[in-house]
């Protein structure tokens, strides 16, 4: 096409000149933070979730409750796969003359695939990683374990009809985060010891669990087979089932990171606006000329959109291949602060800025160029004739629409999406408004200003529509660096502060009626003050709204079913603890008349239930039914006992149960759980140490991350935030010449560019603290659930080095004025 080879001219025609290089420059820059940010995000992603897969042993497992098929077997062996097999079952474990119920693992060469048990070869001894599983003729034991049987490493431990030497203490294993109510002491052996103990017979409740891990497709074509062929009692676990504080902790890194993300989009399109702004101001005398040499307006569309495409193609690809490079050097930082493997970078960053690049270019350089095709050609002789192009609205509102699409992909939620986009909009809308209000007032005060300072703020009435823009995109830009500030600094803060450092470390379970206050009193004794109880009945669903229920009303493999098929622990409660939150119905006062429910909010959309539903459960043959009037969200942080289905007071007088109460326990305080289950050998005692320690290290990785790409972004928006004052500079150059030869000094020419930059960037940096911290408590609160208080000193701050920033950007663009000669100013953007 003719065009086409017109706007490769012109392309290569605006280069050499330098009328281009501000628009490529912006492009480049606004790709390499996209691209940038998302290479480091999903380099750190999947980092993150290899850390995660740590809390199954691999990266996906197929649990069964008999041995598992070969088909599934022989799918386990594919390239690029390594697997392992494990059973577990309840057994009684002897040490001396203490015999308890016990959970044992028997585990099969090279588990756990990810992660390690972390060991000690002796009580209070030195921690380490184990290097594979027990050796034949030795087990390990979890320390909780070791405490309650008594026993010592080196000790002799029955297990069936083999005995074998106490050889470690477990501190930590890999899966234990997936469900930490289970029954202490945990027993681990090789498999290759488990026939010797005759524990294996016809009709033994044993759980299978064949442990898979290798490279993503491998998995991934595992996974979809395993699934097309699951049988009866078997069902995939993924790291996303394990418990509600692990999942809530993965769920926020998803979220920080897609945020950061998020943020170098809006600055993408604020520097590419504002870039193609300058670019169709400086075509508008050649396209008048090739008006009067009889040119189209087709062939003028079709010669700059040319152009911009040809341009985007470059800018992208510089920006990508400059991103790769930096993300080397922060992934090598990386991978040395989170003491993790990192996986490579892939190409779907690349792609995604590229995709990016050209949206942005296209949504929001088009309307501008588009005015081009209506450039009149009196314009030659006219130069304050410029074009309007009606469908440059139409054009702009799709460029809206297309940012719209970014933000919500690019967010990866729905939520966190729409309240960009409205900031985006009201703070857009306030800036706009405001500039103009800040217009109309310098237009009455300037006749009574002296000097450079007259002139500067005359400069901003003077130049209505301009000033707006700038302030609307200055603004813009400060209100995004200073949102992704805000995160940084305050809710990451919030986040760590949300896991309590007295976080109970010790579940006390199964604790009879009677033994309520002797067990409340051997607490006290240990300095643990006014120690809570409640109770816990254990129950099974048996109807809804009258209907019998049960797992098979339910998909097969899903966790809707799964729910369903366990057993409930039932609890009451006369009051709401702050850990609890009630989002639909309303939570009772004093007792009602019949049984009321409350039920966690996710648990009860997983079961389809809502507000009014009749739900009944089998206790112990006994039937207990209650109507749902409230939904709770729980914080699973707070690591206090919390249940999914809560009673009203009065509702399970009758019903057999046991209490259950957690507690914090010193570290140096090691004889604790042993000195409890002597005193109440029914007890068991569950050390959540490792879950507490797996979700704060998760936290504190997540943080680390988000630190690295906030420091990423903050450096690659600094200079698209550089490159969109530097667009809107041609006016002030000019002007600045015109002044220079008419006699005005240089100083005089930087004190008025300085107060025209104060008053601009006083306006933008202050409306872009005050929406950003708005902005933020809504991210807080409805993306990541966290509390949130606006911080005025922070935003005072951030809005003071917006306006410094904005202060010393325009200064730097318009160095020029001072130090070009007025010829060459005039020459250059007169010609």
């Amino acid at each position: 096409m003719k065009w086409a080879g017109l706007a490769w001219r012109q392309l290569r025609r605006d280069l050499a000149s330098g009328d281009v290089r501000i628009l490529l420059a912006a492009l480049v820059l606004a790709v390499m933070a996209v691209c940038s940010v998302g290479f480091v995000t999903d380099r750190a992603e999947r980092a993150l979730a290899l850390e995660a897969n740590r809390l199954l042993g691999g990266d996906v497992v197929l649990r069964a409750d008999e041995p598992i098929g070969e088909a599934l077997l022989e799918a386990a062996k594919a390239p690029g796969l390594a697997q392992a097999q494990t059973l577990s079952f309840n057994t009684m474990v002897r040490a001396g003359e203490s015999l308890k119920l016990g959970d044992l693992k028997a585990m099969g060469p090279g588990f756990p695939l990810r992660g390690r048990f972390r060991i000690q070869d002796r009580a209070g001894g030195p921690e380490a990683d184990a290097p594979d599983v027990p050796a034949p003729g030795t087990l390990w034991l979890s320390r909780a374990g070791a405490d309650a049987l008594d026993a010592k490493v080196g000790d002799t431990i029955g297990i069936g009809m083999s005995e074998l030497r106490l050889a470690a203490l477990v501190v930590q294993e890999p899966d234990a985060a997936l469900d930490y109510f289970n029954t202490a002491p945990r027993v681990f052996i090789n498999l290759a010891d488990l026939p010797a103990t005759g524990l294996v017979q016809e009709g033994s409740r044993i759980t299978y669990r064949l442990v898979v891990a290798g490279e993503a497709g491998a998995v991934e074509g595992f996974t979809a087979f395993a699934r097309e062929n699951l049988g009866r009692g078997q069902r995939l676990e993924t790291a996303g089932e394990a418990r509600p504080e692990i999942r809530r902790a993965l769920d926020r890194a998803d979220r920080f990171l897609g945020l950061a993300a998020l943020i170098s989009v809006v600055l993408a399109a604020v520097a590419v606006a504002m870039a193609a702004r300058r670019h169709s101001a400086r075509h508008l005398q050649g396209s008048a000329v090739m008006r009067c040499l009889g040119a189209s307006q087709s062939t003028l569309v079709g010669i700059h959109v040319g152009e911009l495409l040809l341009l985007g193609l470059l800018g992208s690809g510089i920006g990508v291949a400059l991103a790769f490079g930096l993300q080397w050097l922060v992934a090598d930082w990386l991978q040395e602060a989170l003491k993790l493997s990192i996986p490579g970078a892939s190409w779907r960053p690349a792609l995604e800025g590229l995709g990016v690049g050209l949206t942005v270019l296209l949504a929001f350089g088009v309307p501008p160029v588009l005015a081009l095709r209506r450039v009149p050609a009196l314009r030659v002789l006219r130069r304050d004739l410029d074009p309007t192009e009606p469908s440059a609205w139409v054009v702009a509102l799709a460029g809206l629409a297309g940012l719209a699409a970014l933000l919500w992909w690019k967010a990866g939620s729905a939520t966190l999406g729409t309240a960009m986009l409205l900031g985006i909009l009201a703070t857009v809308a306030v800036l706009a408004a405001l500039a103009w209000a800040l217009i109309a007032l310098l237009r009455r005060l300037r006749s009574r200003l002296r000097g450079p300072w007259r002139y500067g703020l005359a400069n901003v009435s003077r130049r209505a529509g301009a000033s707006i823009a700038q302030v609307s995109s200055l603004g813009l830009g400060l209100m995004a660096l200073l949102l992704l500030t805000f995160v940084r600094t305050d809710l990451l803060d919030r986040w760590r502060d949300a896991m309590p450092a007295d976080a109970p470390n010790r579940f006390i379970i199964n604790v009879q009626p009677d033994q309520v206050p002797l067990v409340r009193e051997f607490l006290q004794g240990q300095g643990i003050a006014e120690p809570e109880l409640f109770p816990m009945i254990r129950a099974r669903l048996s109807e809804v709204n009258g209907q019998p229920a049960s797992g098979a009303n339910y998909e097969e493999g899903s966790r809707a079913r799964r729910m369903a098929e366990r057993e409930f622990n039932l609890s009451v409660a006369e009051a709401l603890r702050a850990d609890n939150l009630v989002t639909a119905g309303e939570f009772w006062t004093g007792t009602p008349a019949s049984p009321e429910l409350s039920v966690e909010e996710e648990f009860a959309e997983s079961l389809g239930w809502k507000v009014g539903d009749e739900v009944a459960f089998d206790i112990a043959g006994a039937r207990y039914a209650g109507r749902i009037t409230s939904l709770r969200r729980v914080d699973w942080e707070s690591f206090r006992p919390n249940f999914f289905v809560l009673g009203s007071p009065g509702s399970l007088d009758g019903y057999s149960g046991s209490f259950i109460t957690a507690v914090k326990v010193a570290p140096e305080k090691t004889r604790f759980t042993a000195e409890l289950v002597s005193a109440f050998p029914n007890l068991s005692v569950i050390d959540v140490d490792a879950v507490l320690a797996q979700v704060r290290g998760t936290v504190e990785q997540v943080s680390t991350v988000v630190e690295a790409v906030f420091a990423f972004s903050l450096v690659a928006g600094l200079l698209v935030l550089l490159a969109a004052v530097s667009a809107s500079q041609d006016e002030r150059l000019l002007e600045g010449g015109v002044m220079r030869v008419l006699g005005g000094r240089g100083g005089q020419l930087r004190l008025a560019q300085a107060s025209e930059f104060a008053a601009i960037g006083l306006l933008s940096g202050l409306v872009a603290a005050i929406a950003a911290s708005v902005l933020a408590g809504v991210v807080a609160r409805q993306v990541f659930e966290l509390p949130w208080s606006p911080d005025w000193a922070l935003a005072a701050t951030g809005g003071a080095a917006g306006m410094l920033a904005a202060l010393l950007a325009g200064m730097w663009a318009t160095r020029r004025v001072v130090n070009a000669p007025p010829s060459v100013t005039l020459r250059e953007l007169q010609s």
